[in-house]
Formats: structure tokens, C-alpha cells, sequence
């Protein structure tokens, strides 16, 4: 079941590609099309990052089709592609799995998925049974859950089990400053089962980049603003260090943010939208942070005592 392929220590994420519902203009203010994104694309196969997570809901196919572009110019082999089914979009038919999957492959140019998610808990009984045929006809090479906590994750596996199957991957909002998958034993629990746990959001969209503060708040307009901009005049202790640490590593507090994923075993997922992004990220691979440097952090997080759990979120 698993993947054989080789995965890099980051994956990167194309949820703010492309427009429309849940897409890159309503949820970050940006408009970014096939021009913009390829140059992006390019340098980060350039660099061995291959692993490209998307969801058929992200604009609602906009980001699908957009990376579907890039795939045509490539060896399918070479790129490891992780796309999601979302209860929530679902039609009632009886194959609403598959129907959705087939819609992704149209889109992506692939009849294959590295790796396949369920994306929100919507009835945990109800959808996981749905990939079991879709995962032995090889059309997916690896299931994933998204967003499910302990309970439902176990609940998951154990459906699938029974099959000769199992959940191989776990991707949850995991950062400084939202740890409850680890608080709830989800990592040990990842651990213990051999699942990889990918941790998405681990910038929080930007907040913790370096790039905004108190006094260079996110521009208004879209979700992400509404949601950080009344919050970071507690972070600033938190991003203060963490422009300290980075100027100890000669990095970036982005790649002090992605490093601190990295070294509690998870594989974070970083949104690309420039260049430097994916240079960013391919740097960020090699920054090893000290537990003392690791704690500081954490601690100047739980200090700060803010909730970062979006909408279509619940604590782990």
C-alpha cells in the first residue's frame, strides 16, 4: 500500500492556488494562475521537492487543474501528488468517492494518487469503507486522514484493517501555536503505527513567517486577516525570539518555524506561491534546532495563550 517513493522531509501545499470557493483569492487575498505558479513549480523540482499536496475543494478545482498543467511536463513517477476527498462537497451517490476521485485525476492528469486523504471527519463509519475497493485497484497508492482526532483516527484504521489495509498518513493543523495532535497522543500514537504525520499550517498561514507583526499586520480583506490580525500583539514575545533564533542559524523565521515541524518527526506542508518560498524551504531542511531553542519557543507559545483552530476545525 504504501508509496514507494522516497519522501522529502517537506511536502508543499497549493491551497492558495488558484480562485474561487475555499481558494488562494477568498482565503489569502491572492490571484495566481498557471504564469505565475510554474517558475515556482520548476525550482522546487529543481530541489527535490516533490511531494505537492492539494484538495479537489481548494477553489474548487482551480488548484487541482493548475498543478494537473505542470504534471503533463514531467514524468508522473517523478512527482509524489496528495490530493483530498471532502465529505462536505460530496454528492448523495452511492460513489461519491470515486466520483470525486475521477474528477481529481482528470484535473491533476494522473490515473493515480500517491496519496489519497479523507479530508474531514464527516462520518467516520460511513466514508473510510469507500477507499478500501478504490486503494486495492491501485487507483490510490497510500490513505490518509485529515483533520480526525485520536478517536476517529483509530476508528479509521480499524476499518481498514480488516481489509489488509491501513492508515498510513495523518494531516492535521499542527504549529507553534496549535499543538493539540500532540497533546492528544496523536503523534505517539502516528509513531507507535508507523503513519506519517504531516502537519499543515505550521506558518499559520503566514503569522509566524517573520513577516508580520503588531505593527505589519496582514493586509484586510480575506480570512487569514480576520483571523490573525487581532491576535498579534500577543505573539510578539513569540515571533521576537524567534527572529533571535534565526539570526543564531542565519535563516529565516519561516525556516525556524518549518525546522521545529521537522524535528518533532512530522512532514510540514508549506504553501508556495514565489520562488524564494521554495529556496525557503529546501534551506529550512538542514537547520537542526536545539531542544533548548525548541522549548523557548513552546513555551513562549503556550504563553501567549492564543486559539489559532479555524472553522472547519475542532480541537485534537
Amino acid at each position: 500500500m504504501n508509496t514507494e517513493k522516497k519522501l522529502p522531509k517537506i511536502a508543499l501545499g497549493a491551497w492558495a492556488w488558484g480562485t474561487g470557493s475555499a481558494g488562494g483569492d477568498q482565503v489569502f487575498g491572492l490571484n495566481l494562475g498557471v504564469k505565475d505558479l510554474r517558475p515556482v513549480f520548476e525550482e522546487a523540482m529543481k530541489n527535490k521537492l516533490n511531494l505537492w499536496d492539494t484538495a479537489a475543494v481548494y477553489g474548487m478545482g482551480t488548484s487541482e487543474t493548475i498543478l494537473g498543467e505542470f504534471v503533463k511536463s514531467i514524468n508522473r513517477e517523478d512527482i509524489i501528488i496528495s490530493t483530498k476527498f471532502t465529505p462536505q462537497i460530496a454528492s448523495d451517490s452511492e460513489n461519491a468517492v470515486e466520483e470525486m476521485l475521477e474528477g481529481s485525476f482528470k484535473r491533476l492528469n494522473t490515473d493515480y494518487i500517491d496519496i489519497y486523504w479523507i479530508h474531514n471527519p464527516a462520518d467516520v463509519e460511513k466514508w473510510t469503507p469507500k477507499v478500501i475497493s478504490l486503494a486495492k485497484s491501485d487507483k490510490i497508492k497510500t490513505i490518509g486522514v485529515s483533520n480526525h482526532n485520536l478517536k476517529e483516527l483509530k476508528l479509521a484504521n480499524s476499518i481498514l484493517n480488516k481489509e489488509g489495509l491501513k492508515v498510513s498518513a495523518v494531516q492535521n493543523h499542527y504549529s507553534l501555536l496549535n499543538r493539540s495532535s500532540e497533546k492528544a497522543g496523536i503523534l505517539e500514537y502516528c509513531k507507535e503505527n508507523d503513519i506519517t504525520f504531516y502537519s499543515y499550517m505550521v506558518l499559520e498561514q503566514g503569522a509566524l513567517s517573520g513577516n508580520y507583526d503588531s505593527k505589519h499586520l496582514f493586509p484586510e480583506g480575506n480570512d487569514r486577516a480576520k483571523s490573525y490580525n487581532p491576535i498579534f500583539t500577543k505573539l510578539d514575545e513569540l515571533i521576537n525570539k524567534m527572529r533571535e533564533i534565526a539570526s543564531n542559524h542565519n535563516a529565516t523565521v519561516a525556516q525556524i518555524a518549518t525546522a521545529w515541524a521537522i524535528g518533532k518527526d512530522t512532514v510540514p506542508i508549506l504553501g508556495v506561491t514565489k520562488v524564494k518560498y521554495v529556496t525557503d524551504a529546501a534551506a529550512a531542511m538542514n537547520i537542526k534546532l536545539s531542544n533548548e531553542e525548541i522549548k523557548v519557543m513552546e513555551n513562549l507559545a503556550d504563553k501567549a495563550e492564543v486559539s489559532t483552530i479555524r472553522e472547519w476545525e475542532k480541537e485534537m
